[in-house]
């Protein structure tokens, strides 16, 4: 992780303008913000280790745990929280055997919801892996995960 992220550094100048493009390509790289990371962030920028914190907690995009594997996002906005996204969640949490959002002990799966996925007319919807799933019911999260662990 080390070398990862000392390969994203060198990319930049080490200026305090720099700092959320650098958060977010580290970001995309590993995954995650870990707070080693974070740190060396603080370091390169000369920015303040609590201003790196509190950049990186602001924003919405940002995460400190590790995604699973596969990533499962359940759309919140106004068509689907109408359409019963809520129960959606549910599901996909119980199917999952997690308590709420995150990730999984396992890592295999992390759930979040999101303010809108841009597909309203497929309400409620969920995506998979960046894969739309439309127009869910309780019924098709079950399905829909029943098939995921079938398989190998």
């Amino acid at each position: 992780m080390e070398q990862r992220l000392s390969a994203i550094l060198s990319t930049y100048r080490g200026r305090q303008e720099e700092l959320i493009p650098i958060l977010q390509e580290v970001q995309e790289e590993l995954g995650y913000l870990s707070e080693e990371g974070m740190q060396d962030i603080a370091r390169f920028t000369g920015v303040a280790e609590s201003q790196v914190y509190g950049v990186a907690t602001f924003y919405a995009q940002f995460r400190f745990v590790p995604q699973g594997r596969n990533h499962i996002q359940v759309c919140r906005g106004t068509a689907c929280h109408v359409r019963g996204a809520r129960r959606i969640l549910e599901e996909v949490t119980k199917q999952l055997g997690m308590d709420g959002a995150g990730t999984s002990a396992d890592r295999e799966y992390s759930v979040e919801t999101v303010a809108c996925i841009g597909a309203c007319g497929l309400a409620p919807c969920l995506m998979v892996n960046k894969r739309v799933e439309a127009k869910m019911t309780p019924k098709k999260v079950a399905g829909l995960f029943a098939k995921r662990q079938a398989k190998p």
